[in-house]
């Protein structure tokens, strides 16, 4: 469970930059994949460079790499810091001369610059940008998840139909908000970030607010830019935005004084939620769309060890033991490593494989552990929330 969105804390003076949107832009859908921790990855153009970039709407300035800047031996002005998940990060800021993506060319203007860990995406190679809210807010975005590919139309435009809920920018954060109801109580602002992997994530103060208990709950831990963060996570039975009742979301609750609650924020809608949807956000318009796809009302996967893991050359290394687990009864410890599952060698394409099916397995399952320290273990597998 990976998060990229920051908020910008220091901005730049520099000149406005001048947007086009190709008359076609309809037909240039963009294609991405998922990365590990659920962000939408795709290419930009930058200066005639192609570029790994995610698509985040809780971003509130477009960032370009430390890495990258460096690789290319471009100029970076200094400029502050921004608050990210995890803690404040040290920001610079670079000017463009062309951004392409899809049917949009922008020229002029600057980005901002911030290192972009692996990490925040679950990925082992790092992402070189992440496209904020200043390169699309102005335009309807269509995001098919089940497709894999994305657009950008002319606000007003309403391509297909769904519930409908509310979908504005913040005008202090300057990134997507919307609501949720919760028990009755309506939640907002919400950040609407497509660079959150997570479904649903509550301020300790929303949650408290809407007077809901949850049949179990644990523990789960999430990478943003400023660092991990651990937070508590519960599946619920039903929520709602605007017109929408979703069934069987995965939510999680930040710590008292958490990233959300210092944004004045009630929480985050995040892609781990949106992509069981066909998305429009047409912050203009005033409005965010959603129709069914084929893993709305699915229930989550749901980990039956309690081990969270990353995927390292030739091991795993554990990131988070879950509270109340089988692997938190069993003394696993955070920064344990296993070089082998049931006999098998951890592969180079372990994320995503079939390999990785173990951690979520049935109950009553027996899975065998070779320790990079030379030790045996073994856990039995089984449901805690």
């Amino acid at each position: 469970m990976r998060i990229l969105s920051f908020v910008f804390l220091l901005l730049t003076a520099a000149a406005p930059p001048a947007d086009i949107l190709a008359a076609d832009t309809e037909a240039r859908w963009i294609p991405f994949d998922l990365t590990p921790g659920n962000q939408i990855r795709f290419t930009v153009t930058v200066d005639g460079r192609p570029i790994a970039a995610i698509l985040d709407t809780g971003v509130s300035f477009t960032a370009l790499s430390r890495a990258y800047v460096t690789a290319h031996k471009l100029k970076v002005r200094s400029g502050g810091s921004a608050s990210a998940i995890g803690g404040l990060v040290p920001i610079g800021w670079i000017d463009t001369g062309t951004i392409r993506f899809g049917g949009l060319t922008r020229t002029g203007g600057s980005i901002s610059v911030a290192t972009l860990p692996a990490s925040a995406t679950g990925s082992r190679a790092p992402i070189e940008m992440l496209v904020g809210r200043d390169l699309t807010a102005g335009y309807a975005l269509d995001i098919d998840y089940d497709a894999r590919r994305f657009r950008l139309l002319p606000s007003g435009r309403m391509p297909f139909t769904g519930a409908t809920a509310p979908l504005s920018i913040s005008s202090t954060r300057l990134v997507y908000t919307g609501e949720v109801t919760l028990n009755g109580r309506r939640l907002r602002p919400m950040i609407v970030d497509t660079g959150d992997g997570n479904a649903i994530t509550f301020s300790a103060e929303a949650w408290a607010s809407a007077k809901l208990i949850p049949r179990a709950r644990t523990s789960t831990i999430s990478y943003g830019l400023g660092g991990p963060i651990v937070s508590d996570l519960a599946i619920l039975d039903t929520l709602e935005t605007g017109t929408l009742s979703a069934t069987n979301v995965e939510i999680q609750i930040e710590a008292t004084d958490g990233f959300s609650q210092q944004l004045g924020m009630a929480g985050r809608i995040g892609s781990g939620f949106l992509q069981q949807y066909r998305v429009l956000l047409d912050p203009t318009a005033g409005r965010m769309i959603l129709k069914p796809g084929a893993g709305a009302g699915k229930p989550p996967l749901r980990s039956t060890s309690g081990l969270l893991v990353a995927a390292e050359a030739d091991r795993l290394r554990i990131l988070h033991v879950m509270r109340g687990s089988p692997a938190a009864q069993g003394g696993w410890k955070s920064g344990d490593t296993i070089c082998m599952v049931d006999g098998v060698p951890i592969p180079a394409t372990y994320a995503g494989s079939k390999y990785a099916g173990w951690s979520i397995g049935e109950t009553g399952r027996i899975v065998a552990f070779d320790m990079c320290d030379g030790s045996r273990r073994a856990l039995t597998l089984r449901h805690f929330y």
